[in-house]
Formats: structure tokens, sequence, C-alpha cells
């Protein structure tokens, strides 16, 4: 689960990227942040994950609190950031076992994660390369097995399907549906609108760091009382601002 009261955050004092935030992520949950560029999302993503400071309000993920707690709410999460070009000289293999030192995954359980996160995202025979020699969406799937180590109990991506092949698409969105299924949470944001309405069970509209709208795809069609799609519902809400 996490939870925001009262986030909030400006840049040069002045410009508010997210204004007095307050949203609830369940467990068991597929929750997608849409929102147009600039709107607010990865800097909400960087709170949460404690990349940066907020200006006012709490974050609490299971319960913990993030400032209170930093280390121990960082336990709870997998974060993958909009961007995969990391750690650009290690090979595959090294990052995951870097990441896996990391979150403290015994040395007995990890081969047989790797091999099962290799296999699934087809990166076997790419693991004993160097990660500067990858194609963008093979960074993007190495960058998702980090993450996925240590089986967190909450994962946190930001717009994390950019660059992946539609089988790899297919495989993360699969993954995800399972994660939730099994009781874990899953918050992601993206601004493909399709890919929202597929996957998600619930959804939050941001833009100019303000949250528009926050339910499931059902209840924003009784909302606007249409059977449009969530794209073109996204569009109205935005457009109106």
């Amino acid at each position: 689960m996490i939870e925001l009261s009262n986030l909030s955050k400006s840049y040069n004092g002045k410009v508010k990227a997210v204004d007095n935030l307050n949203i609830t992520i369940n467990d068991g949950e597929i929750f997608g942040f849409l929102g147009p560029n600039g709107a607010g999302k990865t800097t909400t993503i960087k709170m949460i994950t404690g990349i940066i400071d907020k200006d006012g309000g709490s974050i609490k993920i299971n319960g913990i609190d993030n400032s209170e707690r930093p280390l121990e709410a960082k336990k709870q999460f997998a974060y993958v950031p909009d961007s995969p070009d990391m750690f650009l000289r290690l090979k595959g293999i090294e990052y995951l076992n870097f990441m896996a030192d990391i979150y403290e995954v015994p040395r007995e359980n990890r081969k047989s994660k790797i091999e099962m996160l290799a296999e699934r995202f087809e990166m076997i025979n790419a693991l004993g390369d160097q990660i500067q020699s990858y194609s963008h969406g093979m960074r993007q799937k190495i960058v998702i097995m980090g993450a996925l180590i240590h089986e967190p109990k909450v994962w946190i991506l930001d717009e994390p399907l950019t660059g992946l092949d539609p089988k790899s698409s297919y495989i993360l969105k699969e993954m995800m549906r399972e994660q939730a299924d099994s009781g874990k949470t899953v918050f992601f944001s993206t601004h493909v609108l399709d890919v929202a309405e597929k996957v998600c069970d619930r959804v939050a509209i941001i833009n100019k760091g303000k949250i528009l709208f926050c339910g499931s795809i059902v209840e924003m069609r009784e909302h606007f009382k249409s059977n449009e799609s969530l794209e073109k519902m996204f569009l109205e809400l935005t457009e109106n601002e």
C-alpha cells in the first residue's frame, strides 16, 4: 500500500509541480498514474522513492513513513525509472548481482531468481555482455529484472513500457497482473492510455500538480455519463484545465 497525504513540491519557490496530493494505492491493485508531460507524475514518483525531498505532506509505504524510516521504506519497493541508462560499464549479470547484494538476497536464492527473470525476458544470452552494448529495450529489461530481484511488495514504475518490444511489454503487463493478484501493489505512470485502460484497476489523472480524477474506468465513465474511451475522457479533462 502507498499512502500520499497532502503531498506538495515546488521548484524555485514558485512553480508548484505537485499541489496537495492525496492518494491511497491499495494492496492487490494495479494503479495507473496518468497525465500530460510536465503534469507532476515523475516528481511525485521521485518523492515516493526518496530521490527528491517533499516540501510538505507525508508518504507511507506499507505503513512506513519514508521520511522517518527511509531505509525500511526503500526495502518495501522496486523502482524502475523512466531512463534505463545506468551502470553501463557493468555486465548484465554483474548488475543483477549488485542489485541482489543491495537488497540482501541470499546467494543460494538469487541464481534461480536471475535465471527465471532472464528466461522470461529472453535475456539469458545477453547477461555476459556490458549494458552499454544493449539496445534501449534490453537496458529497460535489465533494469526491470534488477528491480524485481528481491520480490518486492510494491512496484513503482515510471513509464516502464517505453522502448520494450511487444512481447516484452506483454510479459511485463502479465507480471504486473500476477503481482496485484498475489495481494501486492503496482503503481505505474504512463502516457499510453490504451494500456492503462486495459491493465489498471484504478487510475488517477494529474495535471499541473493537481489530481483531476481518481477511480476506476467504470467510475470515470459514470462521472462523464458516457461510454467514451479513456483517451477521450482524459483529453476532455486535461484540455479544460
